[in-house]
């Protein structure tokens, strides 16, 4: 894959999607989070969350004919959501394979945009056989969660824009799940911002793309440890094929973060800085916290001097998880 690939999704996704806006964080809200720091806020998409760009760009990139038999895929939520949308807005029959343990209100909203919902087992096999399942009962296209070169340039045209906005940008901070977006953001910035470091984000109980990365080869976590995180969007249990190539040779690096930094900037978030995001959607912000109270580097990953951007990847957290978020007590004094 090239940066053309993802120039090609920039130009098939034109009207079909939110270009989201960049916000300033310098001085946001009555705490002050640092300087020259943007925020990409993918949970304004239309689907709350990023994931609408691939699953929009692989349907529009497939043939009329066989786009019209359906799509099939298997999703903890957020790509379930996207596809579900993209098949409604191009009126083809969808079908989602949604691992129990995923939040109700993802299921919800698949069902919400016409999509049936199958549930199976946690786990990367279950998900894998039982969509295997329904392609072979619908007759319906697979379309994965982020292995699939059309999948990787959709969601790198959100790196696009960040381009387009903020030449200078020196830093873009990512969540690492199953590696579509991080690895798109790579293909993106190779060409419009050549300099900038795109830094992966994972949590210390889901760090399988770190050990993936390190070992120089794909490294497959267990189900019962990736599933510990809060941040449900990233409970992949490894990298995808078509990621991992692009990551080894183009990614910075990768900042882990723990249970409670996430929820920490979750809650400043929804108090502080005036967005609706989830644990996932959170992980830039609490690696950015990292990255500064050690003076900009850590475990290898050094920030460039320069803006920096942080991915909101999503917002759709379920009610009870705001509540809590919302009377959560905010840390002590951050950077």
């Amino acid at each position: 894959m090239t940066p053309d690939d993802v120039r090609s999704a920039t130009a098939r996704l034109a009207g079909r999607i939110h270009r989201t806006p960049l916000l300033p964080l310098a001085d946001a809200g009555p705490a002050r989070v640092g300087p020259a720091l943007w925020a990409k806020p993918e949970n304004l998409q239309r689907t709350g969350s990023f994931k609408l760009r691939g699953a929009m760009h692989a349907l529009a990139a497939m043939d009329p004919d066989v786009r019209a038999r359906g799509v099939v895929t298997h999703s903890s939520g957020n790509h379930g959501q996207a596809l579900a949308a993209a098949a409604a807005a191009f009126e083809v029959p969808a079908t989602v394979v949604i691992p129990e343990g995923a939040p109700d209100v993802k299921v919800r909203r698949t069902e919400a945009w016409g999509a049936r919902v199958v549930r199976c087992a946690n786990d990367d096999a279950a998900r894998t056989a039982v969509a295997d399942e329904a392609v072979e009962a619908t007759g319906g296209t697979l379309i994965p969660p982020f292995d699939h070169p059309w999948i990787v340039a959709g969601q790198g045209t959100a790196a696009w824009e960040v381009a387009d906005d903020l030449p200078d940008v020196a830093n873009l901070l990512v969540c690492v799940g199953g590696g579509g977006l991080s690895a798109g953001s790579v293909l993106a910035l190779q060409e419009r911002a050549p300099d900038a470091r795109v830094i992966g984000v994972e949590p210390t109980l889901a760090a399988d793309g770190l050990a993936s990365l390190r070992a120089g080869e794909r490294i497959t976590w267990p189900a019962a440890d990736v599933t510990r995180t809060v941040a449900d969007g990233v409970r992949t249990q490894a990298l995808g094929a078509v990621p991992f190539e692009i990551l080894r040779e183009g990614l910075h690096g990768i900042v882990t973060v723990d249970e409670e930094a996430i929820l920490d900037a979750a809650a400043w978030w929804l108090q502080v800085g005036g967005q609706v995001v989830e644990p996932t959607g959170a992980l830039t912000l609490a690696a950015w916290w990292r990255l500064v109270a050690a003076g900009g580097a850590v475990d290898g990953v050094t920030l460039r001097d320069g803006p920096t951007v942080l991915v909101i990847s999503g917002g759709n957290a379920a009610p009870e998880r705001l509540a809590s978020l919302a009377t959560r007590p905010l840390p002590g004094a951050r950077p």
